[in-house]
């Protein structure tokens, strides 16, 4: 083989390589951009706002997040008003995830036994310099990854806002 022949074919392997590279780059970040975003309900907005905002911006069953911070917990509970837990409902059946905040519960300002059992409650960072977090990860060992957003921004938000 000449070596012009040889450049060339080294040349399309390394394109090829580079290819490879930007196809995988760009998979990992379209798995967490798949789901939706974190809509918060009580940061200005009301359950019933945010949650309709929520559904309109995932369409066709696209899973996104919803955060309720008191005053705006009343749709999540067991005995809420027909309306709200029809929007509620609406939430759930779209392919949203309800939220509350861990520290609201420990604080009592939200009694999880009086909630619907679709809301999970979520912790907050921990404090600087704790190890509650293993370096590296995103959740706390206990925690189901699986229900919690894939996307660093909305887990970042979440965690920050029940901070």
């Amino acid at each position: 083989m000449s070596p012009f022949h040889e450049r060339c074919a080294w040349r399309s392997q390394v394109v090829r390589f580079a290819a490879t590279i930007c196809v995988a780059s760009v998979a990992g970040p379209v798995s967490a951009q798949s789901q939706g975003g974190l809509y918060i309900a009580g940061a200005g907005f009301g359950f019933q706002a945010a949650a309709e905002q929520a559904m309109a911006n995932n369409p066709e069953g696209r899973r996104f997040f919803l955060l309720s911070i008191p005053p705006e917990t009343g749709a999540l509970s067991r005995t809420a008003a027909a309306p709200l837990a029809a929007v509620r409902d609406r939430v759930t059946a779209a392919n949203g995830v309800l939220f509350v905040c861990q520290r609201d519960v420990d604080n009592g300002s939200i009694d999880l036994s009086g909630l619907v059992p679709e809301v999970i409650p979520v912790r907050g960072w921990p404090p600087l310099g704790s190890k509650q977090i293993p370096k590296g990860q995103r959740y706390f060992p206990d925690e189901n990854p699986a229900v919690l957003p894939k996307a660093n921004e909305s887990l970042r938000r979440l965690r920050t806002t029940c901070s």
